[in-house]
């Protein structure tokens, strides 16, 4: 299990947000924490601890007036440190490279490729094409519904018929190199992990999964590595003090190094 560090793009600035609280509309959302320093600062930090294989999620969706000020953040910190992170947000077969180009090691997708309650394999086979199945991930987000988990799309405001299973991650598993799944249900609240769901993800054991999605605790912490199997990697957000949290950083830090 690896951490995965985070850098959440919202209206121009770093924020921890409740996840299923994001609304298009008027480009609003519960907010845990807005940071007073820019994207690059914590590129900084990330890359002075050596960590990466995070991810930087830009939250406004791709007509909003923030959305270029969201980019242009995400390009300060691409800049900082290039190749030490993934990012997402307003990501298709068109711009993807673009994204490439300045610096993010891989690119994230979601609503491209999952939209109208389905999977756009065109859509899917064209960022294939566009950028090669090596930097590509799958965002595979999700909330829970009848008591499955079904992949969420616009900024996790849309259900899709998707459910989360084996057989959805086998399949797409030959278009991509990684997924990332939100608990989006308990995103950002620091609440406790969705442990159904870390369980299913544990059970599979194909490519490498990020988990994200309640982490409030080095119980949490325990509890998922159990659950995973040990390679199920995480991400922190809202607990983690530097963005307003209990957790400390350094101890999260000094947790994966002893493990």
């Amino acid at each position: 299990m690896r951490f995965r560090p985070c850098i959440d793009i919202h209206n121009g600035s770093v924020k921890q947000i409740v996840g299923g609280s994001l609304k298009d509309n008027k480009d609003s959302a519960e907010e845990n924490y807005v940071s007073k320093s820019g994207a690059d600062f914590y590129a900084k930090m990330y890359k002075k601890s050596g960590i990466s294989g995070g991810h930087i999620i830009i939250l406004n969706h791709k007509d909003s007036r923030y959305y270029e000020a969201d980019v242009e953040q995400a390009k300060k910190a691409l800049g900082v440190y290039p190749g030490g992170f993934q990012i997402g947000g307003g990501i298709n077969s068109e711009n993807a490279e673009d994204f490439l180009e300045m610096g993010a090691s891989h690119v994230i997708v979601t609503s491209h490729v999952f939209k109208d309650g389905r999977i756009y394999f065109e859509n899917l086979e064209g960022l294939v094409k566009a950028v090669g199945r090596e930097r590509l991930v799958l965002d595979l987000s999700c909330r829970k519904r009848n008591g499955k988990y079904y992949i969420v799309t616009d900024r996790w405001q849309s259900f899709t018929d998707v459910v989360i299973d084996n057989r959805t991650l086998d399949m797409l598993s030959e278009f991509c190199d990684e997924y990332l799944i939100h608990a989006v249900d308990v995103e950002g609240k620091a609440s406790g992990i969705e442990k159904e769901l870390a369980a299913c993800l544990g059970e599979w054991g194909g490519k490498p999964v990020t988990y994200a999605g309640g982490v409030s605790s080095f119980d949490d912490l325990d509890c998922l590595k159990r659950l995973g199997r040990g390679w199920l990697d995480v991400t922190i957000g809202s607990a983690l003090d530097i963005f307003g949290g209990s957790m400390p950083y350094q101890d999260v830090l000094e947790y994966f190094k002893n493990r």
